[in-house]
């Protein structure tokens, strides 16, 4: 099943919800979009019957994190420590080579992991048993 829009997002709509969108990035940035689309369907498929809408705000957070990863400010970073003496710096990235990943919050906007009831009737079709009829 073929879900429309693909990918999920534009680059206007990533520039939308991102105002520090990286200059010339736009290229990237649209290979990204698509390589997220598919990683979103491959990872959680019930995220075809969830609107578009949905699935443009996540892919677009998606996106968003992989590129920041790769850039050279300090938004992609778990944690950072600097010491005046002698002259120590440490930075520890919270993606360190861009994978793509959903947040919990992102999966449950997905539908991934909602859990379902149902039965099986396993004795349709068979003719109702009487106790009475085996008795001698």
């Amino acid at each position: 099943m073929a879900v429309e829009p693909f990918p999920f997002a534009t680059v206007d709509e990533l520039k939308e919800r991102w105002p520090d969108f990286p200059l010339g990035g736009e290229g990237h940035a649209a290979v990204l979009l698509d390589d997220a689309s598919q990683y979103i369907l491959d990872v959680c498929p019930s995220a075809a019957s969830v609107s578009s809408s949905t699935r443009r705000r996540v892919v677009c957070a998606v996106v968003r994190r992989a590129m920041q990863a790769e850039s050279n400010d300090l938004a992609g970073m778990e944690s950072q420590q600097m010491t005046a003496g002698p002259y120590s710096q440490t930075y520890k990235p919270l993606n360190p080579h861009g994978d793509f990943y959903l947040t919990s919050q992102e999966r449950k906007a997905l539908g991934f992991g909602r859990q379902a009831a149902f039965e099986v009737d396993l004795l349709a079709g068979r003719e109702p048993f009487d106790p009475l009829s085996v008795l001698p």
